[in-house]
């Protein structure tokens, strides 16, 4: 199950930087924040899934800010976590965070 895990967060990676590089593609090269929170938000179903892994992602942290806190959580995992979730997103750091505390 660990190596299913470790799958997770790849994909979990490599899915969003994927769907980044197309947008900047289609966008000639360009980023622009105005148009991506704009395209985002274009209709209600993209509402839905932006609050749901708004949730999610949040809870997320405050869990991991829970468990460090209560020494549960080394700070060097702690701050791959929120690395993790910042610098990639809740796709990769959650499955992460799965496959370090994953017990057989």
């Amino acid at each position: 199950m660990k190596n299913v895990f470790l799958i997770f967060a790849i994909v979990g990676i490599a899915a969003p930087y994927y769907f980044i590089f197309k947008f900047i593609e289609a966008n000639n090269w360009e980023w622009s924040t105005a148009l991506f929170f704009e395209q985002i938000n274009a209709n209600p179903g993209m509402r839905i899934l932006n609050a749901d892994l708004t949730v999610a992602a949040t809870t997320f942290l405050v869990f991991i800010i829970y468990k460090r806190m209560t020494n549960a959580l080394s700070t060097k995992r702690f701050l791959t976590y929120i690395a993790s979730l910042f610098l990639v997103g809740f796709s990769f750091a959650f499955p992460m965070y799965l496959y370090h505390n994953y017990k057989n």
